[in-house]
């Protein structure tokens, strides 16, 4: 039986900052989806994965980035692209996490974030959608990150259920994968209406 919805944040609840990134890199001249690029390789060792972790600061992190960048020919300052990850709420699905609370389930938040970014550094419109969930995971707090196993284990014991008690809504299939394997339930978010479409019909629930 599901007990519970785990839900990604950028790219779920918000737009996809990877619109950005591609806005930024066509303004600029530079290749579509470099900065995805950057960040896929040693994605477990990357700039980006330490600074979600809270190896490495942002400063640290806007040098690093920039190493990274030029090794693959391109002048991209790490602070760019921190300045780009604030996405649009989705109303749409602000709407469903409440519809699924309010039929009894239990709603945490699962995201990758940096510090600045924390609890108490958010814009209120950030705020008021994280104040809706039972617990909120993030990887700058308790240093383990998405798609690493550990962070879904984490989630679980918070929420005091098991993986297959479980349905998690994400937009990267590497988050989805190591997920699936431990039991859960994944959808794979490409469209507000197709998620809300796919939970509806997973948790056998009219989500308004």
């Amino acid at each position: 039986m599901l007990r519970a919805v785990l839900w990604d944040f950028g790219g779920v609840m918000t737009t996809s900052p990877f619109d950005a990134f591609n806005r930024y890199e066509s303004e600029r001249g530079l290749p579509h989806d470099l900065i995805r690029s950057i960040n896929s390789v040693n994605h477990h060792s990357n700039a980006w994965a330490r600074l979600e972790r809270s190896d490495i600061t942002p400063a640290q992190f806007d040098d690093e980035f920039a190493i990274e960048a030029a090794a693959a020919g391109h002048a991209v300052p790490g602070a760019d692209v921190l300045g780009l990850l604030n996405g649009d709420i989705r109303p749409e699905m602000v709407a469903a996490l409440d519809s699924v609370k309010a039929a009894g389930y239990k709603v945490a938040c699962l995201t990758n974030n940096v510090i600045g970014d924390s609890s108490d550094q958010r814009p209120q419109r950030i705020t008021d959608v994280f104040s809706r969930f039972d617990v909120i995971v993030e990887s700058s707090k308790i240093g383990v990150r998405k798609p690493e196993p550990r962070f879904y284990e984490v989630a679980c014991e918070l929420l005091g259920v098991t993986p297959p008690e479980c349905v998690f809504l994400d937009d990267l299939g590497i988050n989805l994968k190591p997920a699936a394997a431990m039991g859960i339930t994944t959808i794979k978010v490409t469209s507000a209406d197709q998620a809300i479409a796919e939970l509806s019909k997973v948790l056998e629930l009219s989500i308004s």
